[in-house]
């Protein structure tokens, strides 16, 4: 079974995160089944809006550690990257539904989205720092210009999560709302947007996103970092007291 859910509701290709029981925590599949959706639905003229969604009580925990640690090889990474570049390259709106818990790329995937609502529970993290890693996904780039260097440095040095509020006035999500008017919420601005003429609103978010070459070179450094940081011993041991569930070892990790 996926754990990504593709369906469409009229226009609006609607991707579902579908790992409830994991917290939707994403495996290298799960980016691979997003990545080759976002392509398909950049060639079919019958989708106008992408909207993405997690299933049961939260958004995405983030990476599955578990499936994730001990590869030490560079191929580790081709799904992720490829879906990164698949959701930058999109040409139609896409559109986020957040509740419950947005870690990690869960909050960073947000920045390259064109609209982002959020329920007033969700909690969001950007915890690479906590597992001897690097911001990934341009996070350093965008965040400093979204929500100012002082903001973005507390949320990428210090690793500690933060409120929907917050995140709102930080410019990473565009509304916060109660979590029963989420859905419809969403439902109305997606259709709002599948309305529109096509030809302007395509262009429109072309004109919007002037910074893509920079964007995109910003993942790439990003990403050339994560991995050396991934081979370092604090990532190392940060992954195996996560999946033994044991104390941290301060003198590896540091």
């Amino acid at each position: 079974m996926s754990h990504v859910t593709v369906t469409q509701q009229d226009n609006v290709l609607v991707l579902t995160l579908n790992r409830a029981d994991k917290k939707n925590a994403l495996t290298r599949q799960m980016y691979q089944n997003l990545a080759d959706a976002l392509i398909q639905a950049n060639a079919d003229d019958n989708i106008k809006v992408v909207r993405i969604q997690g299933a049961g009580d939260c958004f995405t925990a983030g990476n599955d550690i578990s499936d994730f640690a001990g590869q030490g090889d560079d191929h580790q990474i081709s799904e992720v990257s490829a879906f990164m570049h698949a959701l930058v390259d999109c040409t139609k709106p896409v559109v986020a539904q957040v509740h419950g818990l947005a870690v990690g790329i869960g909050t960073t995937l947000l920045l390259h989205c064109d609209l982002v609502y959020a329920a007033d529970n969700t909690r969001f993290a950007l915890p690479f720092i906590n597992l001897g890693l690097v911001p990934e996904y341009a996070s350093s780039y965008l965040l400093p210009r979204l929500a100012g260097r002082r903001k973005a440095s507390e949320w990428l040095m210090l690793g500690e999560p933060f409120s929907a509020t917050e995140a709102c006035e930080g410019g990473v999500v565009t509304a916060v709302l109660e979590a029963e008017k989420l859905t419809a919420r969403v439902d109305k601005v997606c259709q709002a947007l599948a309305a529109k003429p096509q030809f302007a609103l395509h262009h429109s978010k072309a004109l919007l996103n002037t910074d893509k070459e920079a964007i995109e070179q910003h993942i790439s450094v990003e990403l050339d970092l994560f991995l050396e940081a991934m081979a370092s011993e604090p990532a190392r041991e940060a992954f195996d007291a996560f999946l033994h569930k044991r104390p941290l070892n301060p003198e590896k990790f540091k």
